[in-house]
C-alpha cells in the first residue's frame, strides 16, 4: 500500500542561475551531497534540491510510498516554484524518479541525467532491500555503513578518508532508521522497465567503471532502450560515482547540457 506524498512538506533549496536544474539525491544522504558533486554549477544553471521523505530534512511520510509517489512529489515541487520545464539529473534512488517524471510527465523534462541507477533490481536485489529494511529498522543505519561504503567507493579512495567519504559516513550514520526502510521498500518494489522506452528526451546515462555488474547492466540497457542515449563511464568509481570522480561528472553534465 502507498500513500499520496505532499509537496508542502519538502524545503526546496536554490541557488545559482541560469536554466533550472534539478539535483536528486541518493538513498540516506541529503541535498548536501550536491556541494561537493556539483559545485560550481549554480554559476550556469539554477540548481534544485531537496531531501526525499524521512531523509534528514523533510519529515517521514504517514504511510508508504513508491517511486510514483516520489514522481509525483517532484511534479508538485515544481509546479509550487512555477518551474515549467528543467533538466533533471538523479543518481540511484534519485535516478529511478527521475527516470518516471520524464516517462510520465514529458512536458516537465527538458533533458535527463541518470547516475549509477536502474529501472528494476534483478531478484536478488530485491530481497536485498527487505533484508536492509529490516536491518535498518533493527539497528539503525549506523550500522549498515561499513559494508556501504564498500559499495559506494573504491577501496582506496575509502581508506584515503576524504572530505566526500566523511560526508557519506556522517550522513547517512544520521539517517532514520524507518525513513531509510521505506526508501529500501520503495527501491525494491520498483518495475520501471516499461516505462524506459518512453522516455524521449536527450539522456546522459553516468556509471562507475567499477560499479556492481547489475548496474552496469542497467546503464547499458538504459542506454539501448532510451532512443539517442549517450553511456559515459566515471573512471575509477563505484556506486557514488559522482562524489569519487566529481570534476569528470561537471564535465560530462556541462557538455550534454550545453
Amino acid at each position: 500500500m502507498t500513500t499520496p506524498l505532499d509537496p508542502a512538506g519538502i524545503t526546496l533549496h536554490q541557488r545559482g542561475d541560469g536554466p533550472a536544474l534539478v539535483l536528486l539525491h541518493c538513498l540516506g544522504v541529503d541535498h548536501h551531497l550536491w556541494d561537493i558533486a556539483g559545485a560550481g554549477l549554480e554559476k550556469e544553471f539554477t540548481l534544485l534540491s531537496y531531501d526525499f521523505p524521512g531523509h534528514h530534512e523533510t519529515r517521514l511520510p504517514p504511510g508508504g510510498y513508491g517511486i510514483a509517489e516520489l514522481s509525483d512529489q517532484l511534479a508538485g515541487v515544481l509546479a509550487r516554484t512555477g518551474v515549467k520545464r528543467a533538466h533533471v539529473a538523479g543518481i540511484s534512488l534519485g535516478g529511478l524518479v527521475a527516470q518516471h517524471i520524464a516517462a510520465t510527465r514529458p512536458e516537465l523534462v527538458e533533458k535527463l541525467v541518470l547516475i549509477d541507477t536502474t529501472p528494476r533490481y534483478t531478484d536478488d536485489s530485491r530481497k536485498m532491500w527487505v533484508e536492509r529494511a529490516a536491518a535498518a529498522r533493527r539497528d539503525g543505519v549506523a550500522s549498515l555503513v561499513p559494508g556501504l561504503l564498500r559499495i559506494w567507493f573504491t577501496e582506496d579512495f575509502v581508506a584515503a578518508d576524504p572530505p566526500a567519504v566523511r560526508y557519506v559516513r556522517e550522513t547517512l550514520g544520521r539517517c532514520s532508521g524507518e525513513g531509510y526502510a521505506r526508501a529500501c521498500e520503495a527501491l525494491g518494489a520498483a518495475d520501471l522497465l516499461p516505462l524506459v522506452p518512453k522516455i524521449k528526451c536527450p539522456t546522459l546515462v553516468l556509471c562507475g567503471d567499477q560499479e556492481l555488474p547489475p548496474f552496469q547492466d542497467a546503464a547499458r540497457f538504459l542506454a539501448e532502450n532510451i532512443r539517442g542515449a549517450r553511456l559515459t563511464w566515471l573512471k575509477p568509481a563505484k556506486h557514488c560515482s559522482i562524489l569519487q570522480q566529481p570534476e569528470e561528472f561537471r564535465r560530462a553534465l556541462r557538455g550534454f547540457l550545453a
